[in-house]
């Protein structure tokens, strides 16, 4: 066909394309929500208490899904030991069902998996006072209770994503519950003095911190709670910043792409992940600056919880698998490591997957690096 009979079709195309960038730009400015894709996945609530909540979510009634652009076949028979999903508290947990086509609770559904997810809810100023005894000795042992209720078994996997990874270790510590069979971390910080920038800025100040508890009677745990919260725009600016240049590239790709609907609900069900995160509540701040911050408590296997309460990761011996990202600037490779120094477990894998913190958790290679090798890990202990 002459170049001459093809320039009518493309005009035509950019025609189209135009008018699709004009609709869904004044669409997105109305309503973005509406191009918001997360959280499609059924589920029953089985637990409701306050801030807690615990989903349990139902089986897929497809043969085969689409994960990560590749046909995945759904297991009918499920395996026995259930996997309970525990999330950070900053990232909304409906990130783990991020996309129908990224999802890592509909991916786990596929392989045969049990699937519960624990909801630590969005804390207000009411919650201040929440710090890691809370979260770890209360809130998720009452999600636990609720799952084994529900599935009538005491034998549980643990999936954790960043700080809901430590807060698995944590508690695994503090009860020694020898029902927990497997831990599955994500980009969990073990050692806070290698993760990263903020590592390296704590690992400065032990010195003066060292002189100001020597000789002053000033304490972060004296402080009022409420005067440390930490609103939700605080964590999205500072996850945003940790790569400035690539949260302005993917604004002006949205631009280049905002004819494509599918493009669009892509980056926007991905934004509202990185701007609608929770609040941290005074007393989790207080926890991660002396504890798991400056006095690095994690790295050296104890962890204080208050009234006379430690976490003894040492005590660990449920199997054990850490997967940390290649790229990940904000909990580094050497930070995610050093778990396999401190748990006592005879079964543990350090296992590293591509992709930044966000990345190595939901990123476009997750399914077939991060998933998959949970899910395999997994199998043949969850009999």
């Amino acid at each position: 066909m002459p170049l001459t009979d093809r320039i009518p079709d493309r005009l035509s195309q950019q025609a189209e394309r135009a008018t699709l960038w004009l609709t869904h730009a004044v669409e997105r400015l109305s309503d973005a929500d509406r191009f918001v894709a997360a959280d499609q996945t059924p589920y029953e609530l089985i637990h409701q208490s306050g801030l807690l909540s615990v989903r349990r979510y139902l089986p897929l009634s497809e043969d085969e899904i689409e994960i990560g652009g590749e046909r995945v076949p759904v297991r009918r028979k499920p395996h026995r030991v259930p996997v309970v999903l525990v999330p950070p508290l900053a990232a909304d947990p409906l990130n783990f069902d991020l996309l129908p086509q990224r999802s890592l609770v509909r991916y786990l559904l596929a392989q045969g998996y049990k699937v519960y997810l624990v909801d630590f809810g969005s804390p207000e100023r009411d919650h201040s006072a929440y710090g890691l005894s809370h979260y770890t000795t209360q809130l998720l042992p009452e999600a636990l209770t609720a799952v084994r209720r529900h599935a009538r078994l005491k034998s549980l996997s643990l999936l954790g994503y960043c700080m809901g990874g430590l807060f698995c270790l944590i508690y695994a510590g503090w009860s020694h519950d020898r029902q927990i069979k497997n831990i599955v971390t994500i980009a969990s910080p073990i050692d806070a003095h290698q993760a990263g920038v903020a590592g390296q800025l704590l690992a400065a100040m032990r010195g003066p911190i060292k002189l100001v508890r020597r000789y002053t009677g000033f304490r972060i745990h004296k402080l009022d709670p409420a005067r440390l919260n930490v609103p939700g725009w605080v964590s999205s600016l500072a996850f945003k910043l940790t790569n400035p240049l690539g949260t302005l590239t993917s604004y002006v790709d949205l631009l280049m792409n905002l004819w494509d609907r599918d493009y669009v609900v892509q980056h926007q069900t991905m934004a509202a992940w990185f701007n609608d995160m929770h609040a941290y509540p005074g007393g989790i701040v207080q926890d991660f600056v002396v504890r798991v911050g400056m006095d690095n408590a994690l790295s050296k296997g104890r962890v204080p919880l208050g009234k006379d309460q430690e976490a003894l990761l040492d005590r660990i011996d449920a199997s054990l698998l850490a997967i940390a990202g290649t790229s990940d600037k904000i909990v580094t490779v050497e930070a995610a490591r050093k778990v396999m120094d401190i748990v006592a477990s005879a079964d543990k894998r350090f296992a590293l997957a591509p992709g930044g913190h966000a990345g190595v958790f939901a990123g476009s290679k997750a399914p077939a690096t991060t998933w998959a090798l949970a899910a395999d890990w997994l199998r043949t202990r969850s009999a």
